[in-house]
């Protein structure tokens, strides 16, 4: 006992309570009256953590290292977390678990802001870093109850040539190291389930072909040692589904056997592939079957990355156990021969790829620098998949902050994929309303906008991006004033942060400011919280603060019952991208035909889409007008609650440049401390 009043001592203020007699009795046989220590009572009161401020500002991982990190459960009580609604994955991570709904759902939620931004450079605009460093000023700093809630990052990206996605500076995400690797396990298990399905998929197909339908039948029920025959859990669903009522393999018809059996799978519309959290472009197509025992079975297939499969849509989109489960098992893999959908629950599937996930459904509690709590859950990329944390993070971070809190959301990307789709899927699934959008822009970008010189990342930029071009700048503002546009046909209140740097001079700063008020938004601050923390945030937490007591009057962009696929596409191109119309491929015409016969076209749109241009040509800049887009193939992510159209070159699985980033990942291995991570 002493040694927990120790350890809570270290976690906040104890309360002395009077000790408990305890009589026990002594090896001669007397009574001897001991005193039992009474448990200590932790405060619930948030103590933000103080920053110690160096300059020249350290790199990302150097100041995440040196950090104070406050216990998880010290995070958790000041949130409001019981320590039974925790599991606890080390002494500064933990899972939450979702019986905490139940408890607070009497709770009002608090006030929702989305962060996004202008159409970004190769090198990331700061979304991430104003992200935290906006919620470390509205908790630390003007003592707000707030809660980022963020996505977990992509072994590609932080591998490859973006690096770590936890912040920067002195606005992160920490311990750093964990939130970019691993943290606990969420995308490991994703690709695990999702390549299940990959290998059900296949194998069923193969053994189709190999066996008429009364060995499949026998082998799918198979006889026990007393001669009897049952169906599994996953069957019954698949009778249901085929309106075949009855529980006992034996009073099938013989028609009956050959309907449950054969799926009889058209292999021209599978559109199921597998995943893998790397970049790795040798595995775009690939050629699968080519063992000795599969011989006669060989065809194409590919990889994309684990986040944009469909588990990782629905592990963020779904609302419970319950609904993940029914999700997963209306994934669509492929078509019959009738034209039918065929579902991971036809494979039997769904039901294992839910124990699989039954862990990763629980939200991943972290800190920030500053020591405000953070949601990190969910991973998807915006420019090929939703590009949003997940809606049972930010249900919970809305129950836990109260009426007057603020969860702060983060979308994937530029607001023409990230914040459209926040808007279209998420906000229609989680029937949550946004009251402000904060579009983060930089003077580079803008720059960029305007004409400049080509931006790559890992090499020093054009004198023009850190020299004084006010010329430069003022050709750019269009992107912005697109973006601010685009939100306020939403109906949200729109504040602009300019994300600053210290190659921004005051005239640019200004210049830009005052643009954002002419062109509609609220406020716009200039903000330097990557080098001062919350501190450098304060007044964009201010704006914020002041946009979100201001009416809205949210709206979505399109209906889903009244407009069928095409309509729902072109509205986004023409509304949110400017493109003056759409072209569709043979496929994309077919797959759209399909889907509508097979009562898809009821779903919102999922637009796969390069983030580096309003078009779908990434060397496009500004805000282009007089031009067209094309959706090469579209596929049903019918499990997720969406269609997803795939525009120009769009790949789903990126590639590593000839300098990635892991050459610089390395263990120190005197401390054990991970090296060079960004």
């Amino acid at each position: 006992m002493a040694t927990k009043a120790k350890s809570a001592k270290k976690i906040g203020k104890t309360k002395p309570k009077a000790a408990k007699k305890v009589v026990t009795a002594s090896s001669k046989g007397k009574k001897v009256v001991a005193k039992k220590a009474a448990p200590a009572k932790v405060s619930s009161k948030f103590q933000p953590t103080k920053l110690k401020l160096l300059r020249p500002v350290p790199s990302d991982i150097d100041i995440a290292q040196a950090g104070k990190l406050k216990p998880i459960l010290q995070i958790a009580r000041e949130l409001g977390i019981r320590e039974n609604e925790l599991e606890l994955y080390g002494p500064y991570k933990a899972k939450i678990k979702l019986e905490i709904l139940d408890r607070l759902k009497g709770k009002p939620n608090g006030i929702y802001v989305d962060v996004t931004a202008i159409t970004p450079t190769p090198l990331g605009e700061g979304k991430t870093t104003t992200t935290v460093g906006l919620s470390q000023a509205l908790g630390a700093h003007l003592g707000k109850k707030v809660v980022t809630a963020i996505r977990q990052p992509s072994q590609g990206p932080t591998f490859g040539i973006k690096g770590g996605a936890a912040g920067g500076g002195y606005s992160q995400i920490i311990p750093m190291e964990d939130f970019n690797l691993h943290l606990t396990g969420d995308i490991h298990a994703i690709t695990a389930a999702h390549n299940l399905v990959s290998a059900a998929l296949d194998a069923r197909v193969m053994h189709e072909k190999m066996q008429d339908d009364e060995k499949l039948f026998n082998a799918l029920c198979p006889l026990d040692k007393k001669g009897n025959r049952k169906f599994s859990p996953a069957m019954i669903r698949r009778l249901k589904k085929l309106g075949i009522n009855k529980n006992n393999p034996n009073d099938l018809t013989p028609e009956e056997r050959s309907k449950f059996a054969r799926l009889d799978i058209d292999e021209k519309t599978i559109t199921w592939r597998r995943v893998i959290d790397i970049n790795d472009r040798f595995l775009r197509e690939i050629e699968v079957g080519r063992g000795k025992d599969e011989a006669g079975h060989e065809h194409m297939s590919g990889y994309d990355i684990t986040v944009a499969s469909e588990i990782m849509a629905v592990l963020a989109l779904t609302t419970g156990i319950e609904d993940m489960r029914e999700r997963f098992g209306r994934m669509v893999v492929a078509t019959n021969k009738n034209g039918e959908a065929v579902t991971a629950e036809d494979l039997g599937v769904a039901g294992a790829v839910t124990v699989l996930m039954k862990d990763a459904i629980k939200p991943n509690l972290m800190q920030t620098l500053e020591g405000t709590p953070a949601t990190v859950h969910a991973g998807p990329f915006a420019n090929i998949a939703h590009g949003q944390s997940s809606i049972i993070a930010d249900k919970i971070a809305l129950k836990l902050v109260g009426k007057d809190g603020f969860v702060l959301t983060e979308s994937g990307f530029g607001a023409d994929i990230g914040m459209e789709k926040f808007f279209n899927i998420k906000c229609r699934y989680s029937g949550l309303i946004p009251q402000v959008v904060v579009l983060v822009a930089t003077i580079r970008a803008l720059k960029m906008h305007g004409g400049g010189p080509k931006v790559v990342a890992g090499k020093p930029l054009a004198p023009e991006y850190t020299d004084e071009n006010l010329e430069l700048l003022r050709a750019g503002l269009p992107n912005l004033e697109r973006h601010i546009q685009n939100a306020l046909k939403f109906g949200v209140n729109v504040v602009v942060a300019v994300n600053s740097f210290a190659t921004d001079t005051k005239a640019e700063v200004e210049l830009v400011r005052e643009a954002a008020l002419k062109m509609g938004a609220m406020d716009a601050v200039v903000s330097t919280h990557w080098a001062d923390g919350g501190a450098g945030a304060k007044k964009l937490a201010e704006a914020v603060v002041k946009a979100a007591k201001t009416p809205s009057k949210f709206k979505f962009l399109y209906a889903l019952d009244t407009t069928n696929i095409k309509e729902k596409i072109e509205t986004i191109a023409r509304e949110i991208y400017r493109a003056d119309g759409v072209d569709y491929t043979p496929e994309a015409e077919e797959q759209i035909a399909r889907y509508t016969r097979l009562g898809f076209d009821k779903l919102p749109i999922c637009m796969a889409k390069t983030h580096l241009s309003f078009t779908t040509d990434a060397t496009k800049k500004g805000a282009p007008t007089g031009f067209r887009v094309t959706i090469r193939e579209i596929r049903a992510s019918a499990g997720a609650g969406f269609l997803y159209p795939i525009l120009g070159d769009m790949r789903t699985m990126p590639g590593l440049p000839t300098r990635p980033v892991f050459y610089d990942v390395d263990l120190d291995l005197k401390t054990g401390k991970v090296v060079g991570l960004f």
